[in-house]
């Protein structure tokens, strides 16, 4: 159990990306003071979306650093009791050298993060951006499970870094942080594992995954069919809480899964086409599980991920984080139709 000290300053690394921007934004709402790493201190049209929050003027702060250079997140650490480590890559598709550019980045950026909490004795609570990835690598995982449910108890033992790298990624930074966790008592690490993360942006980049998914999916990018693909979503704004609350309930501990419902982008799709009909080109038809296997490959997906996760449904236990951190997760429904209205007004896609 920690008690944290709101008034002390609480470090947010990776704090440009969709999900720690919202992050920001909930801790100011709270009136805390936060210090958030940039790469460079010169690009602020990446960051200047942060200094337009409520409460940022005066309560946020910006540190350059790098993921891969040990030492330079000790700045951003000093004196804060609670650390939250979300930044991380997130690239699944056209990505030409894993291990550079997933692997290493989030394994070293893990590392040098934690040997920065293990130098400034300040720091009593952690809390890790992990992933459902890192509990299944597969939606055919859960054939492993004679309930049919993933648990935070589950362990992804089937990606490689050849088959599905970026959910091996996940895994291995997930347990490298708990066996450094694990040898000091000064500090408690919470990992929060979302799965698909959706909702509308606090900035209009487009170089997030989850938001170029929706701008290519609303511009057509499966009009001649949606492949069966099923995920937990989840959205933004939850994700983001979940990490502000496990953060301050002095009793949280271990693992917590954030996802609100398990759909299927044929699903996602449906749910497009009831609210907005036409004006945007997608198609609510079925890909074959055949045809997938013939142009998966054409766009990044292999034959084994085909095999292993097209047409498998699954669900998921979220019961702990409804239980410990009182969450209440929003329905898919309000979550993409937030999305959509963010990026309309934004205008980031044009109407048909």
């Amino acid at each position: 159990m920690k008690e944290i000290d709101i008034t002390k300053p609480v470090a947010v690394t990776g704090g440009t990306g969709y999900l720690a921007s919202w992050i920001i934004k909930y801790l100011l709402d709270r009136g805390m003071t936060v210090r958030t790493s940039v790469r460079n201190l010169s690009d602020k049209p990446k960051y200047d979306h942060l200094l337009k929050l409520k409460g940022a003027k005066k309560g946020l702060n910006f540190i350059e650093a790098d993921l891969l250079t040990e030492g330079s997140f000790d700045k951003l650490i000093n004196e804060c009791e609670l650390v939250i480590h979300t930044a991380s890559p997130f690239k699944i598709t056209g990505v030409t050298d894993f291990k550079k550019d997933i692997i290493e980045p989030g394994l070293d950026g893990t590392k040098n993060i934690l040997s920065a909490v293990n130098r400034i004795p300040s720091v009593k609570r952690v809390v890790l951006t992990s992933s459902m990835a890192s509990i299944n690598g597969d939606a055919a995982d859960i054939f492993n499970k004679p309930d049919g449910v993933f648990t935070a108890d589950d362990w992804n033992t089937t990606s490689t870094l050849k088959h599905q790298p970026y959910s091996y990624s996940k895994t291995i930074s997930e347990i490298e942080a708990l066996e450094i966790s694990n040898v000091q008592d000064r500090w408690d690490l919470i990992t929060i594992n979302p799965g698909f993360i959706l909702g509308p942006s606090l900035t209009k980049r487009v170089d997030s995954t989850s938001i170029d998914f929706m701008i290519t999916f609303m511009k057509g990018r499966f009009r001649i069919g949606v492949p069966d693909l099923w995920f937990g979503i989840v959205d933004v704004r939850d994700v983001a809480l979940m990490h502000v609350l496990a953060g301050l309930i002095p009793d949280a501990r271990g693992r917590y899964i954030a996802v609100g419902e398990t759909y299927s982008m044929v699903h996602i799709a449906e749910k497009l086409v009831s609210r907005y009909g036409t004006r945007y080109n997608i198609s609510t038809r079925k890909l074959p599980k055949l045809m997938f296997y013939l142009g998966g490959p054409l766009m990044g997906f292999s034959i084994k991920f085909v095999k292993r996760n097209v047409g498998i449904s699954f669900k998921v236990d979220n019961s702990r984080s409804i239980r410990d951190l009182g969450m209440a997760f929003r329905p898919i429904d309000a979550t993409l139709s937030d999305q959509v209205e963010q990026i309309e007004m934004d205008g980031l896609i044009n109407r048909r």
